[in-house]
């Protein structure tokens, strides 16, 4: 009788679960398959006391208890980055990799586990008010919706889905910068984001034609995108008149890590781009793809700053290591682990870091970044005494 009640209440727990805080990682109750025993007593206690004495009794959904409970698991480990979303906040996550979602334009991480800014998109309200990348967001405030929440401890799924809503409506940002004497407000009205991956510009100095690539972000829609970045590049460098190449990575958050394979594919001969270490030990590598290499010799700088990270990151520093280009600006975030994204059935998520980026030379940049051979400080408009810099390191013999 006693394995009969055990099965039964570990098939009752998939429905009925505890609230959003609670760890599961200390329970007493054998899992069935596994060798390490979960308590999982106190929680049937605590959702069985909640239903005969709390005072909103319609306010119980199992289901919402259920996310809570799952959602209390995934947080017991620490890590910002291994995240359980339910149906609504997965589709939103799939949304903003597929390049196109609505909100303000902030891509979110964490500063010292406090939620930070990694970088405002290029040309939405969140750029366009000046947010930088680096600042840190203390509270969420939307009065119509009667939201003013406190930061510390939010999950990057609940901080989204307090910043979104419907296009048109305000949202304010309490946002503490470095520098600034006291934290400062920033309201912004939500739009309809749709980021482009990638964009060329080819500037004239002194007589020499540039390629200026500035690559927002690495989004699904950088695999068509890239293709006629480079064919219009191409051109240019044909007709004998490529002087240089910019690649620009500032406030690139990141994005499909195969994606920034394939650019620096463009760029590199041959050799390991990036190398991903498992937990189990095994390490997988990811090489050039000898079937591109459209730009092997060009002269090229790359431009990172604080809201480069991740995938940026990663073909920054693989650049560097292999002295095919020369980064400029500022240290970048310093995220270096894989995040696996793995959907069930009812259409929620689960993020779980599994692996963490190497360079080629086996440098891990999490937490630290990457340094530039070259510091610039930005002020980003289109008369900085900075842009100087970048075209004599790119221009000069």
């Amino acid at each position: 009788m006693k394995r009969i009640r055990n099965i039964a209440l570990l098939s009752f727990l998939m429905v009925f679960v505890s609230c959003v805080s609670f760890k599961l990682g200390q329970r007493s109750v054998e899992v069935l398959g596994e060798g390490n025993p979960m308590d999982l007593s106190l929680m049937w206690k605590v959702r069985e006391r909640l239903k005969e004495d709390y005072l909103e009794k319609e306010n119980i959904d199992d289901k919402k208890m259920s996310y809570g409970a799952i959602s209390g698991l995934v947080d017991s480990l620490d890590d910002p980055y291994t995240v359980f979303l339910p149906p609504s906040d997965n589709k939103a996550n799939r949304e903003n990799l597929a390049g196109e979602f609505g909100g303000v334009g902030i891509s979110l991480g964490y500063k010292e586990k406090t939620l930070a800014v990694i970088a405002p998109l290029a040309k939405t309200p969140a750029d366009k008010a000046g947010l930088r990348a680096g600042d840190l967001i203390l509270k969420i405030i939307d009065k119509r919706k009667n939201i003013d929440k406190d930061t510390v401890g939010i999950s990057l799924d609940e901080a989204v889905e307090l910043i979104r809503g419907e296009i048109g409506s305000e949202v304010v940002l309490n946002i503490y910068r470095e520098g600034e004497d006291k934290p400062f407000d920033v309201a912004l009205k939500r739009d309809n984001i749709v980021v482009s991956s990638v964009e060329l510009e080819i500037k004239e100095k002194d007589g020499k034609k540039i390629g200026w690539i500035k690559l927002y972000k690495f989004t699904e829609r950088l695999y068509e995108e890239w293709d006629e970045i480079m064919k219009e590049l191409l051109e240019v460098k044909q007709r004998g008149e490529l002087a240089g190449i910019v690649l620009d990575l500032r406030n690139n958050p990141g994005g499909f890590l195969e994606a920034s394979v394939m650019v620096a594919s463009d760029f590199l001969k041959e050799g390991v781009v990036v190398k991903q270490e498992s937990s189990d030990g095994t390490t997988d590598v990811y090489k050039v793809d000898r079937s591109k290499g459209r730009m092997l010799d060009d002269k090229m700088v790359v431009l990172i700053n604080g809201g480069s990270a991740s995938a940026a990151e990663i073909l920054a520093g693989c650049l560097q290591e292999y002295k095919r280009a020369k980064l400029l600006g500022e240290k970048s975030f310093g995220k270096g682990t894989v995040q696996r994204p793995d959907d069930f059935e009812d259409g929620s998520g689960l993020h779980i870091t599994i692996a963490k980026w190497l360079l080629p030379g086996g440098k891990n940049i999490h937490g630290e970044g990457v340094s530039p051979d070259v510091e610039i400080e930005w002020n980003y408009e289109d008369n900085d005494p900075a842009y100087e810099k970048v075209y004599e390191e790119l221009l000069n013999e």
